[in-house]
């Protein structure tokens, strides 16, 4: 639908441009002036005095909706869908909105349609179905600045509709089943190296307790040799308690001296 209206006066006429819209004055083709709301006093050429050719192009100024359907989209994870988006938009300077481009709402339609392709293109099908907040704010990012050039700021941009070819379950399966594998695969990489982890810190562990239980045995033997080194008693005491427990067995031995003769 067509918001810009060109009217033309042949004769003194007045015009009433209501609050919802401006007026562009053109005099010969040459934009002289912007009317506001309000009534306009129009001096027109006629049969018997000669002017200027004026005309008035009419502006709507409120908020509208612009509607791009069905654009086909092949995501990030390769799946094709079908988008409806809904932007609205103000014109806020009439006067670029008018001179800077043939149609703003073309233009406006051409630039919000490119920004969504290149924004879903790098988004996948689930990122699509939970998130569909992130392409009103690239669409945001990436068109505002350049909308503003030809007079026209964009309020928002969302997902209207999401179309799917064949079975939408049979695509989600795909996806959730790619994703579920690589999680598994991720899993099964990160317990192996915590297994291999642990059994590093045991092996360690258990290296070091055979290395202290070693150590102090080392110094119960050394302590021991010492304290009969430095008690002969106690290594006389020592001898006499193995002879009782010899003494006791009938079938034990006892060899004194150095007699080659021993029976």
């Amino acid at each position: 639908m067509n918001h810009t209206n060109t009217m033309q006066y042949n004769r003194p006429t007045s015009i009433v441009i209501e609050d919802t819209h401006r007026g562009l004055r053109y005099e010969d083709g040459r934009l002289t002036d912007v009317l506001e709301a309000g009534r306009h006093e129009i001096k027109q050429r006629t049969f018997f005095r000669k002017g200027p050719d004026v005309r008035v192009r009419l502006i709507d100024m409120r908020q509208r909706e612009l509607t791009i359907k069905g654009q086909e989209i092949l995501t990030s994870d390769k799946v094709a869908v079908r988008v409806t988006m809904v932007t609205q938009f103000q014109v806020t300077d009439p006067v670029a909105a008018m001179q800077r481009v043939a149609s703003y709402e073309d233009r406006l339609y051409s630039d919000v349609q490119l920004a969504a392709r290149r924004s879903l293109a790098t988004m996948t099908l689930e990122a699509i179905l939970t998130n569909r907040n992130q392409l009103s704010t690239d669409i945001l990012g990436e068109v505002q600045a350049e909308a503003a050039n030809y007079g026209v700021e964009i309020l928002r941009s969302d997902v209207k509709d999401l179309v799917f070819p064949g079975n939408l379950q049979t695509i989600m399966n795909q996806v959730l089943s790619t994703e579920r594998l690589s999680e598994a695969k991720l899993v099964e990489a990160r317990t192996d190296a915590e297994s291999r982890r642990i059994r590093a810190e045991s092996d360690a562990e258990i290296a070091r307790i055979e290395a202290e239980s070693e150590a102090d045995e080392l110094r119960l033997r050394a302590e021991g040799a010492q304290a009969y080194a430095d008690n002969p008693a106690l290594l006389r005491l020592r001898e006499i308690e193995a002879m009782e427990r010899l003494g006791t067995n009938g079938n034990a031995r006892i060899y004194l001296g150095d007699s080659g003769d021993r029976s």
